[in-house]
């Protein structure tokens, strides 16, 4: 179980590894390694990242695509790389559902990386074909149920939205066939060409499709309404108490990186997300900072791991 003393002391671990002053870091290209595909949700926020990122570090931060197996190869590739600042990883909730969702990884998601930053915030947004007779979460109950074993639910394998929609599924009974990708995208590609027919994504994803009339969007997954999508419902408006959640990216070192590189990494993002034309973008994509300090984002960690452990459960999600 993830807890703030294992982060608390992943914290104080990377600090001992080494006194290192990080006057002189970097000296070379970082390499920033997203487990998803190009294009998505992650992809697109470590790229705007590691463009502001340069700038601050005056150093070229570069992002490699990593994805497969519900992002855990890119998480092994950069738990194993030298704790020196010069591999990083660029993960969303996946981080803290891997635990729960993998019997049997050969290393700790948690206890390998070093948290640097929590760098922003999202919404997710349920949507569906304009063509389905479904306005809202409750009709598409209703819809799935008088077409039983008839629908079919895309997502990104080992990820939080296949996480919500197995756990929608299974707790209202439903016979929604699910459908796993390498990566949201394709799902999405594949919706546009009629043989999916839900998917749960982020709004920076959906938000063109939607306003341009190929997708419908039926509900959000926040505790309000998203100001570019007023008429759509939250999940609890459509008869879900208490159920909000969000999508979320952070940005996290090996573990054993020393202290000193971590903070100044942390400073750095920091500075990044205050950038004037760096919250514009994120603006653009639905998206908005989330500053603080290495702590508060293994606080905050240690807030999220059992919420999805509990959804991983009720889901009924397991991969071996």
């Amino acid at each position: 179980m993830i807890t703030r003393r294992t982060l608390t002391m992943a914290l104080m671990t990377s600090g001992l590894m080494s006194r290192a002053s990080a006057d002189d870091y970097p000296t070379r290209p970082i390499k920033m390694i997203a487990p998803l595909t190009a294009g998505s949700p992650v992809d697109v926020a470590a790229r705007l990242l590691a463009q502001y990122l340069s700038i601050q570090l005056k150093q070229s931060v570069v992002v490699e695509n990593r994805p497969g197996a519900g992002t855990t190869i890119g998480m092994k590739a950069a738990a194993l790389a030298e704790p020196d600042g010069y591999t990083l990883l660029f993960q969303s909730s996946s981080m803290v559902v891997a635990p729960a969702m993998f019997k049997n990884l050969d290393y700790d998601p948690v206890k390998s990386f070093a948290p640097v930053a929590n760098v922003a915030w999202g919404s997710w947004v349920t949507v569906v074909p304009p063509s389905m007779p479904v306005r809202s979460p409750q009709e598409l109950i209703a819809f799935a149920k008088a077409n039983p074993g008839k629908l079919n639910f895309g997502y990104g394998q080992g990820t939080a939205p296949q996480l919500v929609g197995e756990w929608f599924n299974r707790t209202n009974e439903l016979q929604i066939a699910s459908v796993p990708y390498k990566g949201g995208m394709q799902a999405i590609t594949d919706m546009l060409g009629g043989t999916i027919h839900i998917n749960i994504g982020t709004t920076s994803t959906l938000l063109p499709l939607i306003r341009e009339g190929k997708l419908r969007a039926i509900a959000v997954w926040g505790r309000t309404r998203e100001s570019d999508l007023p008429e759509v419902p939250t999940m609890i408006e459509s008869g879900f108490p208490g159920l909000s959640l969000g999508f979320w990216v952070g940005l996290w070192a090996p573990a054993g990186t020393p202290a000193p590189i971590v903070n100044r990494l942390n400073g750095a993002t920091n500075a990044a997300l205050d950038d004037p034309e760096m919250k514009t973008s994120m603006k653009r994509l639905g998206i908005a900072g989330a500053k603080g300090s290495p702590k508060d984002f293994a606080d905050f960690i240690a807030d999220e791991a059992p919420k999805w452990a509990r959804i991983v459960e009720a889901s009924g999600v397991k991969i071996n």
